[in-house]
């Protein structure tokens, strides 16, 4: 079925049969989130195929010079779709898109050029966004999904957070994974069986959590902070950035990473932000100051929590973030993560992250400017940080990667015996 946009459609009845593929990012967050779409009926499986191949297959069919982050979904999807793991024909892909300037945005359209290519025409792929850039009959989202979805999003930040605060510290190696992987099944056989999320619940599972994480046995040693920032799937996805956490963690480093739903906090704002500078859209400015305050004190829930058990660094909250960045970058810079990558690299530096991680695809435009543009700027100011950009892209070899990441941890740790 194409519709009057020549776009295949995902149908109602492709909804009883059909299993949404889903490209890698975080992989603990869109396990949740796929739980929650399977409470409301649909069949949805997470992609967590590795290795060069990948960006291999994708570079068979886009061209070197497109982001690397469409790289690797390409690929995925393409290899998804011809390792005989799926029936093709019943099989749907599915995108996120945020409606911005950036050119992940267009990504979907560049994945439908590539399938008509690959013999895969027929296949739908489903836009996610909350813009209405394409109708799917088959795919509908609605508040109580959309709920759901956020409570999926807090969970999988929290256990991002919890379990880089304990993996450089714990006695018995693996254990913080261990415990992740059990509150990923956990709570996603509690999205996933249907019926109303209770909010209570949720708050019971983030004290339970807390609690779960504090009691690893943990050694005193001193270790190195390092702060990752940037373009979001390589920012987050192990695929993106060659598993830049776990190389930092082998190194005796601490991984600090903000969390996802500051982006989609960051996304609300701008909404704010449009009315604000250009008088766009009074009604809209209404429902997204609306979502802005529900979202930030549901977050700061989270907050008081961690503070109330006291073992780790709590969350920063988002209006803190915001008003970091005054006198750094304007509000009006939003293309791709925008103003929110300068100030997630204040909040880290302000929350005693000093050595910094500014990962980016090559020619990533947005991120060239609010990241690697902004740090001369940034250091001006605050001549104690440590930031490096590292490019992520098929032609970048790991090796040049972690060289250069090496002799940051290397300066790093000498700072922290001379200050500690």
């Amino acid at each position: 079925m194409k519709t009057g946009k020549s776009y295949v459609a995902f149908t109602k009845e492709m909804k009883k049969e059909y299993t949404i593929l889903v490209p890698t990012m975080l992989p603990r967050h869109f396990e949740l989130i796929i739980s929650v779409l399977k409470t409301y009926g649909y069949k949805a499986e997470l992609l967590r195929t590795e290795g060069p191949e990948i960006a291999e297959t994708g570079l068979k069919y886009v061209h070197n010079d497109t982001c690397y982050p469409a790289v690797l979904v390409v690929g995925q999807f393409i290899d998804a779709l011809k390792s005989g793991r799926y029936d093709p024909h019943k099989v749907a892909l599915i995108l996120f898109q945020t409606g911005g300037g950036c050119r992940a945005s267009n990504y979907i359209f560049l994945l439908r050029k590539v399938l008509e290519k690959a013999g895969f025409g027929y296949v739908p792929v489903i836009s996610f966004n909350l813009l209405g850039l394409e109708k799917h009959p088959g795919f509908q989202l609605n508040l109580p999904i959309l709920r759901s979805m956020m409570y999926a999003v807090m969970y999988g930040d929290l256990l991002l957070t919890l379990v880089n605060q304990c993996k450089p510290y714990e006695k018995i190696k693996g254990t913080a994974e261990q415990r992740a992987t059990f509150w990923t099944e956990k709570l996603s056989k509690e999205l996933g069986s249907g019926g109303k999320v209770r909010y209570e619940k949720i708050k019971e599972n983030y004290k339970a959590m807390i609690a779960d994480f504090a009691a690893i046995e943990k050694e005193k040693k001193k270790t190195v902070k390092v702060g990752i920032v940037g373009e979001i799937f390589v920012k987050y996805s192990p695929l993106g950035n060659n598993d830049l956490e776990q190389f930092l963690v082998r190194e005796g480093a601490e991984a600090v990473i903000p969390g996802l739903l500051d982006f989609c906090l960051f996304c609300v704002f701008n909404n704010i932000e449009d009315y604000e500078i250009y008088g766009l859209k009074p009604a809209k400015h209404v429902a997204a100051s609306l979502a802005f305050s529900y979202l930030n004190k549901k977050k700061q829930d989270i907050i008081d929590l961690m503070k109330e058990e006291g073992s780790f660094t709590p969350l920063t909250p988002f209006q803190k973030t915001i008003d970091l960045c005054r006198g750094y970058i304007g509000y009006g810079a939003k293309m791709g993560e925008g103003w929110l990558l300068t100030a997630e690299m204040l909040e880290l530096a302000e929350s005693g992250v000093k050595n910094i991680v500014c990962v980016q695809p090559f020619g990533c435009l947005p991120n060239h400017i609010c990241g690697k543009g902004m740090m001369r700027p940034i250091k001006e100011k605050n001549p104690d940080i440590n930031i490096v950009a590292v490019d992520y892209d098929p032609g970048a070899t790991r090796v040049n990667q972690e060289n250069r990441l090496k002799l940051m941890l290397s300066n790093a740790f000498d700072e922290a015996e001379v200050t500690l």
